[in-house]
């Protein structure tokens, strides 16, 4: 009987034993399976972060073109508004001559404002980076166009005799030679 109390004994403790091992396992499998429910819901947390970034960005980059191209479409509001003055100078001298004036002297008036609006509007032009190319500069053919040589006992050779239209710069850019006649 004593081998018999000893086998049941040995049997009780492995039944204990496996009853531990599978409440080990079966904690450890519920530990197990909590992590990665935990792990599925920061996946699914990271997955909704990253799509809301990544909408906001896409916003952001639609605003942004938008704002380019209205930044495009408007870049010249200023220098029209600047404009402006110059085209009222010019209004005021077309009304000026339907006025009841003696010719001489609306004539004399018209060429004052005439040359105050010019000399109004280059200012505007410069101030935006539109300078007239100086007609004591000497011949360069990127922003001088020879239309004639002529030859000229005081001039050297190559120099500007004479300018038939100025030529305007944009910046270092030129918008327009400026037409010249040089000396031979």
């Amino acid at each position: 009987m004593a081998t018999e109390e000893k086998t049941e004994l040995q049997n009780a403790e492995e039944t204990a034993a496996s009853q531990n091992e599978n409440a080990e396992v079966a904690e450890a499998e519920e530990e197990v399976a909590n992590e990665i429910e935990t792990l599925q819901n920061e996946i699914a947390d990271l997955k909704d972060k990253y799509a809301r970034v990544h909408a906001d960005f896409d916003n952001i980059k639609k605003r942004l073109e938008k704002e380019k191209y209205q930044a495009l479409e408007y870049a010249n509001e200023k220098f029209a508004k600047e404009l402006i003055p110059v085209l009222d100078a010019l209004g005021m001298a077309v009304a000026a001559a339907d006025g009841e004036a003696d010719a001489t002297e609306l004539l004399g008036k018209m060429k004052e404002g005439v040359e105050l609006t010019l000399k109004q509007f280059l200012t505007v032009l410069e101030k935006h980076g539109v300078t007239q190319v100086a007609e004591d500069e000497p011949f360069d053919p990127n922003i001088h166009h020879a239309v004639q040589r002529v030859p000229s006992p005081d001039h050297e050779s190559g120099e500007i005799v004479q300018t038939f239209q100025k030529g305007y710069r944009y910046k270092d850019r030129t918008l327009r030679d400026a037409m010249v006649v040089i000396a031979e």
